[in-house]
């Protein structure tokens, strides 16, 4: 990627995004397999070093494209101006566990705050896309719109502790709701790349407990990316997510919404 800025010339913000996600994914490819050594990051969790080094790829195109607005990265923490007037969101290995495993199920997020975003996933090669108004996912340099749908049933329920919403509602004691596993069938994937999915029909819907994750580098991409496909977006107590707001809950149409929320508030 150069760093010309004539490069960037007439490049859109979901452009920009776009690249620096794939850039991102390239890293994580590249070094798939390979021993990693760990870095510690306290109660549990580690980066490796495809984390950090996939996170200096994406932070490169952004710097090479917008040099004027700030990075909040997973790795790297934030750069760029304090004052700066936008902000961008890097998850360069959402999935690490998995990855460190050899598990091929992770994604690279990376959102411009209330704007464009990408997610991409390195090993399937799609690039979920938005503009901020339209969704889309690159395959095989073809871009086609991403529909959401519920036919198949499928909710991936986020298990991680902590459980900050309990004891009134742990995204977990839905799977032992009777009207869900009469209804829905559970996923567990531990990796964000399940929004992606709901927008692009892959899942009905998506859940997990948790304070304000709109500006969240794990989940603002993914939330980008369903609002704009035209998924129903909510917190787990039915209000707007953003500041105060309280876990996510995200469902390819209002019918499958309904019918989660109607579970979660039998909790409450």
């Amino acid at each position: 990627m150069t760093d010309s800025t004539n490069s960037w010339a007439g490049t859109d913000d979901s452009g920009v995004a776009t690249a620096a996600a794939t850039a991102g994914a390239d890293v994580v490819r590249t070094l798939y397999g390979r021993r990693l050594a760990r870095i510690d990051k306290g109660a549990g969790d580690f980066a490796t070093v495809a984390d950090v080094e996939a996170e200096k790829a994406i932070v490169d195109v952004i710097r090479a494209a917008r040099p004027g607005d700030a990075v909040l990265g997973e790795e790297g923490g934030r750069q760029g101006a304090a004052d700066a007037a936008r902000q961008w969101l890097v998850d360069p290995l959402c999935g690490t566990l998995n990855y460190a495993l050899g598990t091929m199920v992770v994604a690279v997020n990376v959102a411009l705050r209330h704007g464009a975003a990408a997610v991409a996933d390195p090993f399937s090669g799609e690039v979920f896309c938005t503009d901020g108004t339209r969704a889309w996912v690159r395959r095989d340099g073809l871009d086609e719109p991403l529909v959401p749908t519920a036919a198949t049933s499928l909710v991936d329920v986020n298990l991680d502790p902590p459980f900050p919403g309990a004891p009134g509602f742990r995204a977990v004691d839905l799977l032992a709701h009777p009207a869900f596993v009469e209804r829905f069938r559970p996923r567990v994937v531990s990796t964000t790349l399940a929004l992606a999915w709901v927008a692009a029909g892959k899942r009905a819907a998506y859940v997990t407990d948790g304070g304000d994750l709109s500006g969240s580098v794990h989940f603002a991409a993914g939330i980008a990316l369903c609002r704009a496909a035209g998924c129903v977006v909510t917190g787990v107590d039915g209000s707007p997510v953003g500041e105060g707001g309280r876990g996510l809950v995200v469902a390819a149409d209002q019918e499958t919404h309904d019918r989660l929320m109607s579970m979660i508030r039998g909790h409450g």
